[in-house]
């Protein structure tokens, strides 16, 4: 991955950094603004739905600072928005404010913005230049450019397995297979996501929480489950959960169960497929309509097998432990393939240590989509 050469634009990918599992459903977006002289006189991100914008932050840190922004020179990392959305346009904002040059990562996607906030700066008088860091910025906010894009989350699959790939000894026994820092890593890339998605077998099988519990969280990710039947407990743990909302796709119409688990605080919606199972492609048409960037899943090697065969994973987040398990779960039951040339081919991501463990990222390819 190429990096910024700008200092400033390296400053303001740090600071979207920050909003990240903050911002959404908008992007992750951070701003600098630089003086003539080179002094940084404001910083800001993007913040929670309904907040201030990145722009907008910058600008009133720099007069929380007493500092003149006119022909002060604006890094951000995505084109200042230009449309009234929850908030107003960012453009209009660096425009009063006299902002004499923008330097941006790149464009907008959004159709709503999609160039016209570069062209409304222009009209103004304002330099704009764009490119530096574009590469970073969207993988920051790869999942906002897939729903504006493709009308669907980015789908990130994490699994938790031995050297041999096993999730799971035959009976079930997952706990732990991974050390305490691979789970808090996990719970990092859980707390950026939108939404955690899994499946009726987990639940009934392991009565997780599926919540972000990492230090300092500022919200809590959706959660999205798949229950064909509508077989979800009362008493199950993740209703303990505080401040989330939790969405169940359902194949069938059972009055009687959908408004005992209305009363436990679920949405419940409907969306039957074929052979009597969720259509998981309408359920991820369905989320980006609710505005939901990024999917984290975490669930059974079933539908870990179905979302795969379906073709709708973007991204394997696999820790590896150094043990042998032999027999037990995989990560995905799919198959069997005729031939190996059938086995789609995933591009390998950064592999990092995370305590005795290896985390390991790999994608499919974007065929082109992302415009890269």
């Amino acid at each position: 991955m190429t990096t910024a050469a700008d200092p400033h634009m390296r400053a303001a990918l740090a600071l979207a950094r920050r909003a990240l599992g903050v911002s959404a459903p908008n992007p992750a977006v951070g701003c600098v603004i630089v003086a003539a002289g080179g002094a940084v006189i404001g910083r800001g991100h993007t913040q929670a739905a309904g907040g201030a914008h990145a722009e907008v932050m910058a600008l009133r840190d720099a007069a929380a600072r007493g500092q003149l922004v006119r022909g002060a020179t604006a890094y951000v990392t995505l084109e200042p928005c230009a449309h009234h959305g929850r908030t107003g346009p960012c453009c209009d904002a660096l425009i009063a404010a006299g902002i004499g040059k923008v330097a941006a990562a790149l464009q907008d996607p959004n159709p709503l913005v999609a160039g016209q906030g570069f062209a409304r700066l222009r009209a103004a008088g304002i330099a704009v230049d764009v490119g530096a860091g574009a590469e970073q910025a969207r993988e920051l906010n790869i999942g906002f450019f897939s729903r504006m894009i493709r009308g669907r989350p980015w789908v990130r699959l994490k699994a938790a397995a031995s050297l041999d790939g096993r999730t799971a000894l035959p009976d079930g026994q997952s706990q732990w297979i991974t050390s305490p820092a691979a789970r808090a890593d996990g719970h990092r890339w859980r707390q950026r996501a939108c939404a955690v998605l899994t499946g009726i077998g987990t639940v009934l099988q392991d009565d997780p929480l599926l919540n972000a519990r990492q230090s300092g969280a500022a919200r809590q990710p959706d959660l999205v489950l798949l229950d064909s039947k509508l077989r979800t407990p009362a008493s199950a743990r993740l209703w303990s959960v505080a401040g989330r909302r939790v969405r169940i796709y359902t194949a069938v119409q059972d009055p009687a169960r959908r408004q005992a688990l209305a009363e436990q605080g679920a949405e419940v919606i409907a969306l039957p497929g074929a052979g009597g199972q969720v259509d998981l492609p309408a359920v991820l048409r369905d989320l980006a309509r609710r505005e939901v960037n990024e999917v984290h899943v975490e669930a059974g090697a079933r539908l870990n097998g179905a979302l795969l065969r379906a073709g709708l994973v973007d991204e394997l987040l696999l820790y590896l432990a150094p043990v042998l398990l032999g027999e037990g779960a995989p990560v995905a039951a799919f198959g069997p393939l005729a031939a190996i040339s059938q086995a789609p081919r995933w591009e390998y991501g950064p592999l990092r240590r995370i305590g005795n463990d290896l985390r390991l990222l790999a994608r499919l390819p974007c065929d082109g989509w992302l415009g890269v």
